[in-house]
């Protein structure tokens, strides 16, 4: 017999600003989510997504490792980082970028939460292979929410 290896999943949660406030609420539960079912998450975004984890999570319940954007990519990059999971929210069109080169830098699966005002033509941008979730949320995150569930495929008991 063999000796069987088991390694954690790793999943990068890529946030840009927070100016749509589902983000950070959304943010939060994902972190908690990935967490509780066994994920290694690291959340990657600006100074102000990052302070706003801090102080809505000073014990690291929900967002328990947090880096900054630009230092993420390189790592991905310089360093050949890599995750199973990338999730990128995007609220406008430099999220989609931001999307795109995580298309093109990571080899798992990738999903992009397009939300806020204009989500559906935004969404509409994206012309590369992806899961998306689209939704029209601004400030509440509950049908957001309940389309991220349904995409992982968690039962209504965590909804």
């Amino acid at each position: 017999m063999t000796e069987v290896e088991i390694t954690q999943k790793r999943a990068l949660l890529l946030m840009g600003c927070p100016e749509v406030p589902v983000q950070t609420g959304i943010g939060l539960y994902l972190g908690w989510l990935l967490n509780s079912i066994g994920w290694d998450v690291k959340t990657a975004g600006n100074p102000s997504v990052l302070q706003l984890f801090r102080v809505s999570d000073p014990e690291k319940h929900y967002i328990r490792k947090i880096m900054d954007l630009d230092k993420s990519i390189a790592d991905i990059v310089e360093n050949g980082e890599q995750y199973d999971l990338c999730v990128v929210f995007a609220h406008n069109d430099a999220g989609i970028s931001y999307a795109a080169t995580m298309h093109h830098l990571l080899k798992g699966r990738l999903m992009v939460i397009v939300f806020g005002r204009n989500a559906e033509t935004l969404a509409s941008q994206i012309d590369f292979p992806c899961e998306k979730i689209v939704e029209k949320a601004v400030h509440n995150p509950m049908v957001l929410k309940k389309k991220i569930n349904e995409a992982f495929g968690w039962r209504a008991s965590t909804s």
